[in-house]
């Protein structure tokens, strides 16, 4: 039987940074990625079903619905239609407290035998509006369940102050529903394509980044090796910890794992502060390295220390901060 797919294809000295918390107002990236026009560039009017076989950029055949209107379906012939301007309604299976601002909610695809079908990297649109809201409110976010998971999808998400989709998530209850459309494309991944990454996170930011991870160790053949400095606020914002430490001690001689806490506990065997130049110098592969890649996501504080902002979603824009310092040039490095 073919897996249906139903979408498409983070006062102190100066050289750190201040914080790694930030708001839902869609200035970071991953969860916080500006939305603006990307929907056009991305081409994310819809989604279809595709084989889980198939190639990521591989359409499976057309059938058409009673109307007449094109549908792209799985080898099976069933297909899925979308909602209102291509958006899908799921409903809420399952929601578990992670710690004392985030939850990880689960929800299940239209058929137990579907999967999300993402390509690594990309995220999902979620669309929610409000009986006193003039309009809906938009925002991305990456799943945190593996793309080949049939029948749900799962994601990990901070409850803001005055965030309204965060604020309408915290406060959703099994059995409800919320509209989903996708992919955003990000960055492409495919095996071996690079010898080392790295990943630079803050906060929620760390989503894009296991999702990156998650691919590079799932696939055998790929021997890519991954660095990943992971700074938070406190001990119990540290999110996904259990994932990349089972990463770590199944792959200790491709991946490494570095914490760091704001306010760490006595006990925080990890290190203490914030994400310097000094530590990324020490811990980073080089920029002289043969194919290195340097990931960076989270708050808008720690784009602007590490790798300087981004213009735009489609636009990179350009390399500045701890990263342009160091020499590696705006081609090694990609911010989400």
């Amino acid at each position: 039987m073919f897996a249906r797919s139903v979408f498409r294809p983070a006062k102190v000295a100066q050289s750190h940074i201040r914080r790694y918390a930030s708001t839902e107002a869609g200035k970071s990236g991953g969860n916080g990625l500006l939305f603006g026009g990307i929907a056009a560039a991305a081409g994310v009017g819809g989604y279809y079903l595709m084989s889980g076989d198939a190639p990521a950029a591989q359409k499976a055949p057309q059938s058409k619905d009673q109307g007449g209107k094109i549908l792209e379906s799985s080898p099976s012939g069933k297909a899925f239609t979308g909602g209102d301007q291509g958006f899908i309604s799921l409903k809420l299976e399952e929601v578990e407290e992670i710690n004392h601002n985030t939850k990880k909610f689960r929800f299940s695809l239209p058929d137990e035998d579907a999967v999300s079908g993402l390509n690594v990297a990309s995220a999902l649109i979620t669309k929610y509006k409000g009986p006193e809201m003039e309009k809906p409110v938009i925002r991305p976010y990456t799943p945190i369940s593996d793309e080949g998971e049939r029948g749900y999808l799962d994601l990990l998400v901070k409850r803001y102050p005055n965030g309204p989709m965060s604020e309408h998530m915290h406060n959703m209850n099994p059995g409800q529903r919320l509209d989903f459309k996708g992919p955003i494309p990000k960055y492409a991944w495919e095996e071996n394509k690079h010898n080392h990454v790295a990943l630079i996170a803050g906060g929620t930011g760390i989503t894009p980044m296991y999702q990156v991870a998650r691919a590079i160790f799932n696939n055998p053949n790929d021997k890519t090796s991954v660095t990943l400095v992971y700074g938070n606020v406190s001990e119990e914002d540290v999110l996904l910890k259990r994932e990349f430490e089972d990463l770590e001690n199944k792959y200790p001689q491709r991946f490494r794992a570095f914490y760091l806490l704001d306010n760490p506990p006595k006990n925080w065997p990890g290190a203490k502060g914030y994400i310097s130049k000094d530590l990324l110098k020490t811990v980073l592969p080089g920029p002289k390295e043969d194919n290195v890649k340097v990931f960076v996501c989270g708050p808008p504080g720690l784009y602007k220390a590490i790798s300087g902002t981004k213009k735009s979603p489609s636009d990179q824009g350009e390399l500045a901060g701890y990263l342009s310092e160091l020499g590696y040039t705006k081609d090694q490095v990609f911010k989400f």
